[in-house]
């Protein structure tokens, strides 16, 4: 069966332009963000998805290419830096071909759900591709991709031999009236039997909403410290704080936990997180408590409750500068309210996925507040990102989590 074209062929111009020094400096070092303000010369306008030139200013030599984005300030989102190439069917190939191969070691374990394309960290801004077992879901969110997409779907749907493929549309995608009938939750090949896919991580089955689920159906991104998690939890207590789908619990439990209690704000996620230790049919108890993670934790340190492993993995709480402080002073709650539920000689695992805090600052908030509470602790390990999340560029690291074992 082949890819039939998914949208109608775009003409793309190609711009020359030229930036502030300072901009120039960072296209240099590999930084694939041009914004708006940095352009001072541009020879003609852009649309979506046209290849934008940078010209340096001393001898005019080609410095990268990008797509231009004319609705958004990040104006050129870069692809290809220092030597000039046709930005062609070869020219993804190679991109696609390139993170395959970086995430083949992680193909070689018992797992079959990744991510290929990790957006601006594989040279492809905000582009993302995730593979559930044999479904491809694609994700955009920019209107750039458009003239390209019928060459990027086919590449991939080969690379990865999937037999569907979705494509999700970011919140600015669907609201906009120029997506060429494409909608969220599309099927572009194949055929879908059911929105939930199961799908193996490190031996251990999860499902995925793929219509409807967050981001692309799950976050994959956790998956090595599931996996930690999991190997840590033989004949354990467990408690697992803003659980959504479960994904620690359900190591925890695959790998021997006597007891794990899973807490969340949404009772659907809960019951996703239910479903999902089911899958494996685990011998230990499981049991979910329906309530905001800082209320819930409260009561049950009030409860005098102590668990062997206490995980705390709440979403990004830092989306714009304006709330950096604030989500300071969130994970410094958390790792307070953590040590006050861990039983002696047990572990609490600490994780921030806000690119704006920095791993330096929440592993300091994160220690500093586990001392307030009298706790002596060891580190045992800190963790970045899994193989299939590479990092390109600062903005692209957004992933750290602290094990420390407390006294």
């Amino acid at each position: 069966m082949h890819i039939m074209n998914i949208v109608p062929e775009i003409k793309t111009n190609r711009i020359a332009i030229k930036l502030r020094p300072i901009a120039e400096k960072m296209v240099k070092r590999g930084h694939p963000w041009i914004f708006e303000d940095s352009i001072v010369k541009q020879n003609i306008e852009g649309n979506a998805g046209d290849l934008a030139i940078i010209y340096d200013h001393k001898k005019n030599n080609i410095m990268a290419i990008g797509l231009y984005d004319p609705q958004s300030p990040i104006r050129v989102k870069l692809i290809q830096f220092r030597k000039a190439v046709q930005i062609n069917e070869d020219w993804f190939l190679n991109k696609v071909n390139e993170a395959y191969i970086l995430r083949s070691p992680l193909l070689e374990t018992d797992t079959n759900s990744y991510r290929l394309i990790f957006g601006e960290n594989d040279h492809m801004p905000g582009f993302i591709a995730d593979v559930y077992d044999t479904v491809l879901v694609i994700k955009l969110y920019s209107h750039i991709w458009f003239p390209y997409l019928n060459t990027i779907v086919r590449i991939l749907q080969k690379q990865t031999a999937c037999k569907t493929v979705v494509l999700r549309l970011s919140r600015s995608l669907q609201s906009s009236n120029d997506t060429y009938n494409l909608y969220d939750g599309q099927v572009l090949y194949g055929e879908l039997e059911s929105e939930v896919i199961v799908f193996r991580e490190h031996g251990v089955l999860f499902s995925a909403n793929v219509i409807k689920g967050h981001k692309t159906g799950y976050f994959l991104d956790h998956r090595h410290n599931r996996k930690q998690v999991g190997m840590l939890s033989k004949e354990k207590k467990v408690l697992d704080v803003f659980s959504y789908a479960g994904g620690f619990s359900v190591h925890a439990l695959a790998g021997g936990a006597k007891e794990v209690v899973s807490l969340d704000i949404s009772k659907h996620a809960l019951e996703m997180a239910k479903d999902n230790a089911r899958l494996n049919v685990p011998k230990g108890k499981h049991t979910v408590l329906v309530a905001d993670a800082f209320e819930g934790m409260q009561q049950l340190i009030k409860e005098k409750k102590r668990f062997d492993i206490v995980v705390i993995d709440p979403p990004s709480f830092a989306k714009r500068e304006s709330e950096i402080i604030r989500a300071k002073n969130s994970y410094a709650r958390l790792a307070k309210l953590g040590a006050q539920l861990v039983a002696s000689n047990g572990i609490l695992v600490l994780a921030s996925c806000s690119s704006r805090v920095i791993a330096e600052d929440f592993f300091e908030i994160s220690e500093e507040h586990i001392s307030i509470t009298g706790r002596s602790f060891e580190i045992i390990e800190k963790t970045y990102h899994d193989i299939d999340h590479p990092i390109n560029f600062p903005e692209g690291a957004y992933l750290k989590c602290g094990y420390y074992r407390l006294n």
